[in-house]
C-alpha cells in the first residue's frame, strides 16, 4: 500500500510540474490557449510560472528521484531559453517599429527620388525610338 501511495504521489507531482510547464508555454505564446484557441503572449505570467518551477526544484531538492530532478531541470532550461528569446523578440519588435516609423518617411522620399531618374531614362528611350522610326 505504501508503494501505491508513492506511485500516486509521483504521478501527482509530475502532473503538477506539467501543469506549470504547459501554462508557461501558453504564456510564452508557443502553445495555443485551450480556452480561446489563440496564441496569447504574456511574459510576466510566463516568468511567474518559471519562478514557480524554480521554487519547486529548490524546495524539493534531495526529495526527488533522478528522473524527476532531470525532468524539472530540462523543462526549466527549455522554458528559460524560450523566455529569453521572446524577450529579445519583444525588444527587437519595439526597436523595429520605432525605426520603421522613422524610416518609412525617408523610404518614401528615397523612392520618389529614385523614380524620377528612372522616369527620365524611360522618356529618353521612348524619344530615341520615336526619332529612329521617323
Amino acid at each position: 500500500m505504501a508503494e501505491e501511495q508513492l506511485k500516486k504521489e509521483d504521478q501527482l507531482f509530475i502532473h503538477l510540474v506539467n501543469t506549470f510547464v504547459q501554462s508557461a508555454w501558453i504564456s510564452l505564446g508557443k502553445v495555443k490557449n485551450p480556452v480561446n484557441d489563440t496564441l496569447d503572449r504574456n511574459l510576466d505570467q510566463a516568468s511567474y510560472y518559471i519562478d514557480l518551477l524554480d521554487m519547486l526544484q529548490v524546495k524539493m531538492k534531495g526529495n526527488l528521484s533522478e528522473w524527476e530532478e532531470q525532468y524539472i531541470i530540462h523543462s526549466l532550461s527549455e522554458l528559460k531559453l524560450n523566455f529569453i528569446d521572446e524577450q529579445k523578440k519583444g525588444s527587437e519588435g519595439a526597436a523595429q517599429s520605432e525605426e520603421s516609423g522613422e524610416s518609412s518617411d525617408t523610404e518614401g522620399a528615397e523612392a520618389e527620388v529614385e523614380e524620377k531618374p528612372k522616369a527620365k531614362k524611360k522618356a529618353k528611350k521612348a524619344n530615341k525610338k520615336r526619332k529612329t522610326k521617323t
